[in-house]
């Protein structure tokens, strides 16, 4: 008996080790060296405002960690905007008629937002996949005037190269609010622009090995993060359960349940861009 109790006790710790070493090597894909942790990102750079300019709901879901620690740690304003209800998304699951997709998703992006403490949230009326389309003027403008309505010294926002996932909704909207920066500083008014411009960065690896063509994209287009943060994963799967329309999403693109993904990445990555030091010509 004695013998056997000993037997248990190590097939019972190899796969102890075994499954360390796996949870260890899974976690491995969600790394980015480069990054440096912190509490907050924008505790650590001194931000004070906050705006998030995405470009559908459940975008927010990608910077979650940022918003809620920016709310309760630093006790900084937050802000979002969202270019399009995301009318033409598909619904995993199906909660909704499609034809009225937009409202529900809106619903769920403001609801949600309310749940990481954001103080306000514009949901705009573009075209779902047709922002490329949208005249850049109107939408440079219609930026403008929301900065320089809430002032923010931190804007939160898609690499233009890259747009995060290789959506390019977001990297118009990158883009956009690259040129919605750059016109605040020409116009030189009371209020002429954010000190900082942080990018949200998704894990190379990860993306290398799970996210196809789209996200070997991503990989060859976006720069490396400077921070990593806490992700907030309890959050997360806040955001995703309130987005019930997209709830599945992920094990619908990256063949991984949420609770996995999430398990193994939980940490948020952010590029920031010090705008004294360089600013968008």
């Amino acid at each position: 008996m004695r013998k056997r109790w000993i037997a248990l006790i190590v097939v019972a710790s190899v796969l102890v080790v075994v499954l360390v070493g796996v949870y260890w090597a899974g976690r491995s894909l969600f790394h980015m060296p480069t990054a440096k942790g912190v509490d907050s990102v924008v505790g650590e750079i001194g931000g004070e405002r906050v705006l998030g300019v995405f470009a559908h709901p459940d975008d927010e879901q990608t910077v979650n960690g940022l918003f809620w620690r920016a709310k309760q740690d630093d006790g900084a304003y937050t802000a979002m905007i969202t270019a399009t209800a995301g009318e033409a998304g598909h619904q995993v699951p199906v909660v909704a008629r499609q034809e009225d997709l937009g409202i529900v998703r809106t619903a769920e992006a403001l609801k949600n937002s309310f749940n990481l403490g954001v103080d306000e949230h514009e949901v705009w009326d573009y075209p779902d996949g047709g922002v490329p389309l949208v005249d850049e003027d109107e939408l440079v403008d219609r930026l403008v005037a929301a900065m320089k309505r809430i002032e923010p010294d931190v804007v939160v926002g898609f690499w233009p190269a890259s747009g995060a996932t290789g959506h390019k909704d977001h990297m118009e909207m990158g883009r956009v609010t690259e040129l919605a920066i750059a016109q605040l500083k020409e116009e030189g008014g009371a209020y002429d622009g954010p000190d900082h411009l942080v990018y949200t960065i998704s894990p190379t690896t990860a993306l290398s090995l799970f996210g196809g063509e789209q996200g070997q994209l991503v990989v060859e287009n976006q720069p490396d993060p400077e921070y990593a943060m806490s992700a907030e994963t309890g959050k997360k799967h806040e955001g995703w359960a309130i987005h019930a329309s997209q709830e599945d999403y992920l094990q619908s693109a990256y063949d991984l349940p949420a609770w996995l993904v999430y398990l193994l990445w939980d940490q948020e990555f952010y590029h920031v861009r010090d705008l004294a030091a360089d600013p968008i010509e």
